[in-house]
């Protein structure tokens, strides 16, 4: 799927960005994995310092959208890596946004998605399988919503509540 460019999708989009139906999330997360630019509708998932959720969404099929994991932007534990980042890949999901932490980078750098987190960190999660699927999050200073899209590129990452095209 081709990514519109962020800038564009703002500078076109002024009505949208005023009633909020366009949000920008604050320019807090770091570029990973060989896709710099990705969009899709999101899927949200809310967990802290625990990936068993994060597997078991990423085991299904992606379909072309993003996984955003409200991750209490935890900087004690990585809730993605390498093996994740293929899983991610090989399942079709479009990218992923961490609002936390990876590791593994050299991997997932290799992987044809997206991925966007705050920062890298080598210790693994805990693997309690605590957290909820499809619920509000907060992230990146905006509040973003299970079936919401989500564009994403070198610029920025925003969250529309619709599609947009051109």
């Amino acid at each position: 799927m081709a990514s519109l460019a962020t800038a564009d999708v703002c500078d076109n989009n002024a009505a949208l960005l005023n009633s909020g139906d366009l949000r920008i999330l604050q320019p807090v997360f770091q570029s990973y994995g060989q896709c710099r630019a990705f969009s899709g509708p999101v899927v949200t998932l809310k967990v802290y310092e625990d990936n068993v959720l994060v597997r078991e969404l990423l085991e299904t099929r992606g379909e072309g959208r993003v996984l955003v994991i409200d991750g209490g932007g935890s900087m004690r534990c990585a809730l993605l890596g390498g093996n994740l980042g293929q899983l991610a890949q090989n399942m079709g999901w479009a990218g992923i946004v961490v609002n936390g932490c990876i590791r593994d980078v050299d991997e997932i750098n290799g992987c044809d998605i997206g991925v966007r987190a705050l920062a890298t960190h080598p210790r693994k999660s805990n693997k309690r399988g605590v957290g909820e699927k499809n619920v509000l999050v907060h992230i990146g200073g905006t509040i973003i919503r299970n079936g919401e899209w989500l564009y994403a590129d070198s610029d920025g990452i925003l969250i529309s509540t619709t599609e947009l095209s051109i």
